[in-house]
């Protein structure tokens, strides 16, 4: 990704710095999917954006892009533009990449809290289910917390609804059936709510 020519340019992030060629024109690569509201990169397309390179100079690529504040590191091979946005929800918007081509709703207690259900969880913890894998990963945003689910993705429209963030949220029943199947904790749902599922 980088050549030894050296250019002077006047970045965005900093004062007058020396950078190469390279680097210029992968700043210039994101900032026209910045434009087009695409701020989270996974490994695989930094892969696709840089053919050219093997795994190993990539890495060394994409290290030399954070060193430089290009790219911020949110969890394992998971990145974000610095001069981007990620918008009001950010967690939402890293979890529905973690988990791109899934199927990923918001359910559990961060569900359950926002009906009110449960004591308020911290905001700054996401939980959802997922046609992909199960798994947690700690962001400088927070922390999301994936269940796998092995829902059909009618099943999972028909129970849930649009959220105020880009992922959809279970309904209140579906909520509580998820963290009942799942064998989560229930001592913090009210008896009558149980007896509404």
């Amino acid at each position: 990704m980088y050549y030894t020519q050296i250019y002077k340019i006047p970045p965005r992030w900093g004062d007058l710095v020396e950078v190469d060629m390279e680097l210029i024109r992968a700043i210039n690569v994101f900032n026209k999917f910045s434009k087009q509201g695409r701020n989270i990169f996974l490994t695989k397309d930094l892969k696709m954006l840089f053919p050219d390179e093997s795994p190993k100079t990539l890495q060394k690529s994409v290290d030399r892009l954070i060193a430089h504040d290009v790219l911020r590191r949110a969890s394992k091979g998971v990145y974000i533009y610095t001069q981007g946005s990620l918008g009001p929800y950010p967690l939402e918007r890293l979890a529905e990449n973690i988990r791109r081509g899934h199927y990923n709703y918001i359910s559990l207690e961060s569900a359950l809290s926002q009906y009110g259900v449960i004591s308020q969880i911290p905001i700054d913890r996401l939980t959802i289910m997922s046609t992909g894998r199960s798994g947690e990963f700690v962001t400088p945003w927070g922390v999301i917390e994936v269940t796998h689910t092995a829902k059909k993705p009618l099943e999972i429209l028909n129970t849930t609804v649009e959220g105020r963030g880009p992922l959809r949220i279970a309904t209140k029943e579906t909520a509580i059936k998820d963290l009942m199947k799942v064998g989560r904790n229930t001592h913090l749902i009210q008896r009558e709510e149980l007896n509404y599922v």
